[in-house]
């Protein structure tokens, strides 16, 4: 396997692990009922959410980094813009869970009633930096990367074209949820799905197939060669 494959292979898997946190949207219901701060629970659920969204947020920077080497060669500013939306992705993710782990721990410190607009608020936070982090910027993300592989035919040019698709979607989505109050709708939903379908189909094919021949993958290959070409053998010459 070549080390080009191995990239492949890594940020495929990447992408696929940061659909781990689908079941949030269960795990998540409790915790933000207007009454959960002075009720029963439960926790577990928040807890396990959390850990979840924590996975999505590492292997969220994971994919960029494990992909910058390749795509850097096509375009390094796009590249590193790339690195950079992913990882405040990132950061909105960890923002998001904290605000639900202080209502959690607000409830289990005994919080009267007085803490109910607390636990509103920080509920609010959540799907305000949820709004943000999820919906606006996968789409800045879906347009850099997506123009990155367009360009470089490292893979299909359907993927990228749906990646574009998605990113239009989710700002129209984004957008229409903003002006709303953060209410968001089930057509709000449904103009998600095409980004999801893009970085899971992304991630699948990278897995499955690794990067097209191209330029760029020509290149890579060429350098592993001239590599491995100078490792010294027991006789202490090249190969």
């Amino acid at each position: 396997m070549t080390s080009l494959r191995k990239t492949a292979l890594i940020a495929g898997v990447l992408y696929l692990v940061t659909f781990v946190s689908i079941p949030t949207l269960f795990l998540y219901g409790p915790v933000k009922e207007a009454n959960f701060v002075v009720g029963p629970g439960p926790d577990t659920p928040v807890m396990i959410g959390g850990i979840l969204e924590m996975i999505v947020a590492l292997a969220g920077i994971g994919t960029a980094v494990a992909l910058y080497p390749v795509v850097k060669r096509q375009n390094e500013a796009l590249a590193l813009g790339f690195v950079g939306v992913r990882v405040l992705e990132a950061a909105t993710i960890f923002g998001c869970v904290v605000s639900l782990l202080s209502v959690v721990t607000l409830r289990q410190a005994g919080a009267g009633a007085d803490a109910l607009v607390t636990g509103q608020a920080l509920v609010a936070f959540h799907d305000w930096v949820f709004l943000l982090g999820q919906s606006f910027l996968p789409a800045v993300n879906a347009l850099l990367l997506g123009t990155l592989l367009y360009r470089s035919r490292l893979v299909p040019r359907g993927l990228p074209l749906l990646g574009f698709v998605g990113a239009a979607l989710l700002v129209i989505a984004f957008t229409a949820t903003l002006f709303s109050g953060g209410q968001v709708s089930a057509l709000a939903g449904l103009f998600a799905i095409p980004i999801a379908v893009w970085e899971f189909s992304l991630g699948v094919y990278l897995v499955v197939k690794g990067f097209k021949p191209s330029p760029i993958s020509a290149e890579m290959e060429a350098a592993d060669t001239r590599a491995a070409s100078r490792v010294p053998t027991l006789s202490g010459q090249s190969i």
